[in-house]
């Protein structure tokens, strides 16, 4: 700090502090959204340039699956909406859309997969065999939820495999869930 002429110091810190003080905050910065970034997608150590470049490179792929979902949404709540109805009174009395057969959509993430299940109400379907294939296939589901939409049930299923090192074969899952459907 420097000397005023009063004799006491000035409230202005130096260059050299404030320097040291922007470092600082960069630092815990970085840090911060290294933590954001799914392990998943960072391998090993990076470095502050290679760090930006996954956080980059994770928005870009995250708001593509966000419109990609947004498509999907708005795909199936047409299939949901009777064509030719223009009153909400209409709409509502209307019988809802039912899906003859499930619809699944498996993602690979390399040790992480997250499935996707599109059922119909009157589809009497057992979550507990698909998450005992993907379990027989050497993934441990992390997450499950679902939720009703009309006539339709969207299952939601993420896991990750239980030995990194040897994955989970995606094909086979493909292959067991098509037969069980």
């Amino acid at each position: 700090m420097k000397n005023n002429s009063s004799g006491g110091q000035s409230s202005k810190p130096d260059r050299k502090t404030i320097e040291k003080q922007r470092r600082t905050d960069m630092k815990a910065l970085c840090s911060k959204l290294a933590s954001l970034i799914p392990r998943h997608m960072s391998k090993e150590t990076v470095t502050q340039q290679g760090l930006l470049d996954l956080a980059a490179a994770y928005i870009k792929h995250s708001t593509e699956r966000v419109e990609r979902l947004k498509k999907m949404k708005a795909e199936a709540m047409k299939s949901i909406e009777p064509s030719g109805s223009s009153s909400i009174m209409e709409k509502a009395t209307a019988a809802p859309f039912c899906l003859s057969s499930p619809v699944f959509e498996l993602r690979d993430f390399g040790s992480a997969i997250e499935l996707v299940l599109i059922t119909g109400l009157n589809r009497n379907f057992m979550l507990y065999q698909v998450i005992s294939i993907l379990e027989q296939e050497g993934a441990e589901v992390v997450c499950a939820s679902f939720s009703t939409v009309g006539g339709k049930i969207f299952h939601s299923l993420h896991a990750r495999a239980k030995l990194a090192r040897v994955g989970v074969e995606t094909t086979r899952v493909c292959q067991r869930l098509q037969e069980l459907i």
